[in-house]
């Protein structure tokens, strides 16, 4: 079994054929969903969704691309609508500083108040880091000198230097289709070098379509190539591979049940 840890099933681009991507992620063996909220504005569309499968879960956050425009949502909201039982994380929020969309300053505030909410809740945090490591670290450890909170860099593309910062600060690393990618040597070397016990796999599908699917929309069943690239640069074999991620997923994302039988 694998896990895809972090997909937005609720953009437009799966409308028309979501039974089929769901289908075809379950053919592939793909055991569990994680669809991700980028605006709480929004989040009734993404709940509906972990509510109509019962293999599909959700988080609940605001995207550092919208911080701006949900700069009134509170760790109280957060948390509030975290207790949905299909809701088992916090997020996406974080710091992208490659488009500049919005305040950096209003990213920052909107991202530890999910980092609040992730404290209090239990939940792990799903972070958003882009082209800002030296505030990403920063703000990371001081937060953590707070008070320790469960999180993951998904779609990891930043640097050596914080990913194993993150790793000292008990956080986990998603990686996705990028690791597939010519030009993804060093990302590969990074993945290669981190614990075994802190790495996921995801597909931020639609976005990041691994080879030999690059160019093309992206979806859940494609984190197999991912998980198979993963293995290679490990030097490990992909049931391996899907073993400890799969581990690793149930590990943080503990509100998620490991029997769907037991699901709310």
């Amino acid at each position: 079994m694998l896990v895809d840890s972090h997909c937005h099933l609720d953009f437009p681009d799966f409308a028309p054929e979501i039974d089929a991507v769901v289908g075809r992620a379950r053919a592939a063996g793909i055991g569990r969903l994680v669809t991700i909220s980028t605006r709480v504005r929004k989040f009734p569309q993404v709940i509906a969704i972990a509510e109509k499968y019962p293999d599909i879960f959700c988080s609940i956050g605001t995207h550092p691309h919208y911080a701006d425009e949900e700069m009134d949502v509170t760790a109280a909201d957060l948390i509030a609508a975290a207790r949905h039982p299909k809701v088992v994380a916090i997020g996406e929020a974080g710091l992208d500083y490659h488009y500049d969309t919005g305040s950096r300053d209003n990213q920052a505030l909107s991202f530890r108040q999910h980092i609040a909410a992730a404290r209090e809740s239990g939940l792990p945090l799903v972070i958003h880091a882009r082209q800002a490591d030296d505030d990403m670290t920063r703000i990371l450890a001081e937060e953590t000198e707070q008070g320790a909170f469960p999180a993951v860099l998904h779609c990891f593309t930043g640097g050596r230097d914080l990913a194993f910062a993150a790793i000292e600060l008990g956080l986990y690393i998603g990686f996705t289709g990028i690791l597939t990618f010519k030009n993804g040597q060093e990302l590969r070397d990074i993945a290669a070098a981190l614990p075994a016990h802190r790495i996921l796999v995801e597909t931020d599908a639609p976005y990041l379509a691994p080879l030999p699917y690059r160019g093309k929309r992206n979806e859940p069943s494609y984190v197999v190539e991912t998980a198979r690239m993963l293995a290679q640069v490990r030097g490990v074999t992909e049931e391996e591979i899907a073993r400890q991620t799969t581990e690793n997923f149930f590990r943080l994302f503990a509100k998620v049940p490991r029997s769907l039988a037991d699901a709310a």
